[in-house]
C-alpha cells in the first residue's frame, strides 16, 4: 500500500521538523552561552579554587540566566566553588516574596533573602519623575558589600552583560565626557571584595531566548523599570537600532573596549604627549591613524572575545 500525504501528515511532518529545528537552536544557545561565561571567568580570572561566589539575584532574566549558568559550570569546571544566591527585598509594594525562595529551593541553592525597605527611602528622597536608579544603585550596593562580608563571600557576581557593557561606555562619554566602561573584574569601592560580571560576554539577545526556554519566573522592577525615560534605555534602544541596520555593530564596539592604543587617545595621564620627540627611528605604531582606510570602514570584525580554547573543559 503506497503512503499518500495528506494534510494531516503533512502538518505533523512540519511540526516535527520546527520541533527538531528549535531543539538544534537551543542547544546551539547552550553551548554559546556557557562557553563565552567559561572564557570570561578564564580570561579574566574571575573564579578561582576554593571561592565563594555570592551571584546577586534581582529576578529579572540576567541574574536568573547568570545563576543558571553558573549552576552548569560548577559542575565540570576544572576548580571546586561554592555559589550562594543572594536576593535584596527592598520591599518594593507587590514584589512577589515568595518567587524566589521557592525556585531557589527547587535548584537546590544555599541562598539569603536581605530585607531592606530601600524602596521608601528612594521614593521619599527623589522627586516625582526623577531618575531613582543613582541612588537606589548605592543603598544596594552598600548593603551587598555589607552581606558578602557576613557570608564570607570571596567574590560577587552581578548579572551585567556585553549590551550593558557597551551602554555604560556609550553613557559615560555622552553625558560624562569621559571614556569610562564596565570593567569584567573590579574591587569594589570600599575595598573589602572583587567584583565579576561572568556575563561580560554574552549577548542581551541571547539572554532573552535562554530565559524564555528555562521559564525562569520573572519578577519585574516595579521601583524603576517603568521609567521609560531615563537615558539608559534610549541608548539601549539607540544600539540595538544601529545593530539592525548594521549586524556586527555591538561586537565591534564591545571588542573596542579591550583594544585600546593609548597613544591616539588624547589622555595625558595615560600618555607623555609632552615629552613626545623625533626619534628617527621607523615606529610602527605612529601615524596610521592617518592611513585613507575608509574601505573597511562599516566592516564588521571577527569580536576577539569570541571564545576559542576554553580552560574549563568546554567545547
Amino acid at each position: 500500500m503506497n503512503n499518500v500525504a495528506t494534510p494531516e501528515t503533512t502538518a505533523l511532518d512540519s511540526a516535527a521538523a520546527a520541533e527538531k529545528k528549535a531543539a538544534f537552536e537551543t542547544n546551539k544557545l547552550s553551548k554559546r552561552l556557557h562557553r563565552q561565561v567559561g572564557q570570561a571567568i578564564t580570561d579574566f580570572n574571575m573564579i578561582e579554587d576554593g571561592d565563594k561566589v555570592m551571584v546577586c539575584l534581582s529576578g529579572g532574566k540576567d541574574s536568573y540566566s547568570l545563576l543558571d549558568i553558573l549552576l552548569n559550570l560548577q559542575q565540570r569546571a576544572p576548580i571546586r566553588f561554592e555559589l550562594v544566591a543572594v536576593n535584596l527585598d527592598q520591599k518594593q509594594p507587590g514584589f512577589p516574596e515568595e518567587v524566589l525562595p521557592n525556585y531557589l529551593r527547587s535548584r537546590g541553592v544555599p541562598f539569603h533573602i536581605e530585607e531592606q525597605d530601600t524602596y521608601s527611602i528612594v521614593k521619599n528622597m527623589i522627586p516625582e519623575g526623577k531618575t531613582m536608579c543613582s541612588l537606589c544603585s548605592r543603598l544596594r550596593r552598600g548593603i551587598l558589600y555589607r552581606v558578602a562580608r557576613e557570608l564570607g563571600a570571596t567574590k560577587i557576581a552581578l548579572g551585567h552583560h556585553r549590551d550593558d557593557m557597551v551602554v555604560t561606555l556609550l553613557m559615560n562619554m555622552f553625558f560624562g565626557s569621559r571614556m569610562k566602561g564596565m570593567p569584567p573584574k573590579l574591587v569594589s569601592d570600599n575595598g573589602e571584595h572583587v567584583v565579576i560580571r561572568p556575563l561580560a560576554y554574552v549577548a542581551e539577545t541571547d539572554l532573552e531566548k535562554w530565559a524564555a526556554h528555562r521559564q525562569f519566573p520573572i519578577i519585574p522592577c516595579s521601583l524603576c523599570g517603568s521609567q521609560e525615560n531615563l537615558q539608559r534605555v534610549q541608548i539601549k534602544a539607540m544600539i540595538r537600532d544601529w545593530e539592525k541596520k548594521h549586524p556586527g555593530r555591538i561586537d565591534n564596539m564591545f571588542t573596542a573596549m579591550g583594544n585600546i592604543t593609548l597613544s591616539h587617545m588624547m589622555d595625558r595621564s595615560l600618555h607623555p604627549f609632552t615629552s613626545i620627540r623625533a626619534t628617527g627611528q621607523p615606529d610602527p605604531a605612529g601615524d596610521k591613524a592617518f592611513d585613507e582606510d575608509d574601505e573597511g570602514c562599516g566592516t564588521p570584525t571577527v569580536n576577539s572575545n569570541e571564545p576559542q580554547v576554553v580552560q574549563w573543559g568546554l567545547k
